[in-house]
């Protein structure tokens, strides 16, 4: 039969039962968005900027657990997807980039979206493929597929030049995908030896990330058997319920909540599961976990990378830790971990009285707004966070209490995820109430994805932190500075911006509007509208996160330059005082 190639990865896309594509079509993939045209069981979904569509595909990645597809145009449209696929690679979520290419049958130079692709992209994906013949269209695919998932999951790029595209040629039927894949099991001397060193410490503690969200289940039942203490990474907030006596928190040192600082204080041994020790989760390296450290992750790079394991383990968590939770289950007695878990539970509730009982100037408190959100939701209810202050807030003040509700963009830390990230999540979960935490800042970068929620008809909320300033960073400078620098937002009006793009609004102007405000918004997504909600939010209070990382970075440098940091920021706070009377 006389097939193009466009045809073939249409027909490829539909045996991996591909439900959504993200992107934009061109010149230059226009033949693959025609065959998508044909399709009865994908739907190309149109965005506003091929930056939005690698975000959807990224979440949608996230909560579906089946690799996002980007469907771009070469060079421009490339580039403009980067900052998701780049989340994508740092994050570990599996994503299918197909982008269309130049001829490769003129010998004419300086075409249209000419560029060497292969080359930019194979430092922000697991591989970068290019068809160059018929005959390899599915099989690469297919291929492309796999590497997206197998061990590590992340980002893989196809290439489909235009003439391939376009032209027809004697093919044969497609075959089948083979799902098969390697599994990456633990070795059982390994779990043996984690088991032994765990059961022999006297102050175990457990800390997780986005690896370890297949397994909560055994995560308990170790936490349990040992009575040891959880804590996540922030990617990583719904790897362990917490509304579990045992969770604390994010993170376990200077930059954690009380409850996580105060529980893993002596911890004399450590089971880490799915992280990386990664900057953001240990507050600029100022967790630091004991010498004795189970370290389990199927990414062979991460074990030993920031600290020395004595027991490294590279595995599949889903092989590994059911297989240590039994080991355990027969080496150790269940613990009693009642005065831990009173104690646990003391601090969080004096951590939370300490946040509703702060001032917030006629503005939003931040603890009011969350508990108002957190009682108004499902609990299994999907919260994606963006990049910023708000970020923070959501890790310490909103309980995420069921696996696969809670995404954030985290090693790439790009801002502008939330937007379409909330898209993304709902495509995969329609059933699922999808909300969005947002920083003003944020919001910009990607609000005007809200046309394509519009356009789908997605019942989505997004959470606007309106303060008028990139808080995180203004933040970060006033404290050791004394001052800010280019911070300051411009000035949007939501109201009129939720009226121009489709979108229903409320506003939530201090206290006293959070509980009716919050209920309006959710009781809104029942008439399959997106929401936007202006919360002025008050910033005023620092997070433990943002002042631990603060005071951890400030203790490295040396006396001399301490001391000079220190000074400036005395001598710049004097002389506004001396200013302002």
């Amino acid at each position: 039969m006389k097939k193009t190639a466009a045809w073939l990865i249409r027909r490829a896309l539909e045996e991996l039962d591909v439900r959504f594509t993200f992107g934009i079509p061109g010149v230059h993939n226009i033949e693959l968005y025609d065959e998508l045209q044909e399709s009865e069981t994908i739907t190309p979904l149109l965005v506003t900027h091929e930056g939005g569509a690698s975000f959807m595909a990224d979440a949608y990645a996230r909560i579906s657990g089946s690799p996002g597809v980007l469907m771009v145009v070469p060079a421009a449209g490339l580039t403009h997807a980067m900052s998701g696929v780049g989340e994508a690679f740092l994050d570990g979520i599996p994503m299918l980039i197909v982008s269309g290419g130049v001829r490769t049958d003129l010998d004419h130079g300086f075409q249209l979206h000419e560029l060497d692709q292969q080359a930019l992209m194979r430092p922000l994906t697991k591989a970068a493929y290019r068809i160059d013949s018929y005959d390899e269209a599915v099989a690469t695919v297919y291929r492309a597929w796999r590497t997206a998932l197998d061990g590590e999951p992340g980002p893989v790029f196809v290439e489909v030049p235009a003439n391939l595209q376009l032209l027809a040629a004697d093919v044969a039927e497609p075959p089948p995908f083979d799902a098969a894949s390697e599994e990456l099991v633990a070795d059982p001397e390994a779990i043996a030896a984690a088991a032994e060193l765990l059961a022999a410490a006297e102050r175990p503690g457990i800390f997780v990330g986005w690896g370890a969200r297949a397994v909560r289940d055994d995560i308990v039942r170790i936490a349990e058997r040992l009575g040891a203490p959880v804590a996540t990474t922030l990617q990583g907030l719904d790897a362990f319920p917490a509304d579990h006596p045992l969770h604390t928190g994010m993170g376990f040192g200077p930059s954690a909540v009380p409850a996580a600082e105060n529980a893993f204080k002596g911890c004399d041994a450590m089971l880490a599961v799915g992280t990386r020790f990664a900057e953001i989760c240990t507050g600029s390296y100022g967790s630091v976990p004991p010498a004795r450290l189970v370290h389990i992750d199927i990414n062979p790079d991460a074990l030993g990378r920031n600290y020395p394991a004595a027991v490294p383990i590279h595995a599949d968590a889903r092989d590994a830790v059911p297989a240590l939770a039994e080991a355990l289950a027969a080496a150790v007695e269940p613990r009693d971990s009642g005065s831990l878990a009173a104690a646990i539970a003391a601090d969080k509730a004096a951590y939370r009285d300490e946040w509703l009982q702060h001032d917030s100037g006629g503005r939003v408190n931040p603890a009011r707004f969350f508990a108002a959100l957190r009682e108004r939701l499902d609990d299994d209810a999907i919260i994606v966070a963006d990049d910023g202050n708000h970020t923070f807030l959501t890790a310490e003040l909103m309980p995420i209490r069921t696996g696969g509700s809670y995404l954030s963009p985290t090693d790439f830390n790009c801002m502008g995820y939330c937007v379409p990230g909330t898209i993304g999540a709902k495509l995969a979960a329609p059933e699922r109430q999808v909300v969005g935490i947002v920083g003003d800042g944020a919001f910009l970068m990607t609000a005007m994805e809200s046309l394509t929620a519009v356009n789908n008809e997605l019942p989505v909320a997004w959470f606007v932190f309106n303060d008028g300033e990139l808080s995180q960073i203004a933040q970060a400078q006033a404290m050791p500075y004394q001052r800010t620098t280019c911070t300051t937002l411009q000035t949007l009006d939501y109201e009129r911006f939720a009226a121009a793009t489709g979108c229903a609004f409320v506003a939530i102007g201090g206290d006293d509007e959070v509980e009716e405000g919050v209920a309006r918004a959710i009781a809104l997504l029942q008439e399959n509208r997106p929401v936007i909600v202006d919360v002025r939010i008050d910033y005023s209070k620092k997070t433990r996160f943002t002042t631990g990382t603060v005071k951890t970075n400030l203790r490295r440098f040396d006396t001399r330059n301490k001391l000079r940091i220190v000074s400036r920021a005395l001598w710049r706070k004097m002389k506004t005082r001396k200013s302002r009377s």
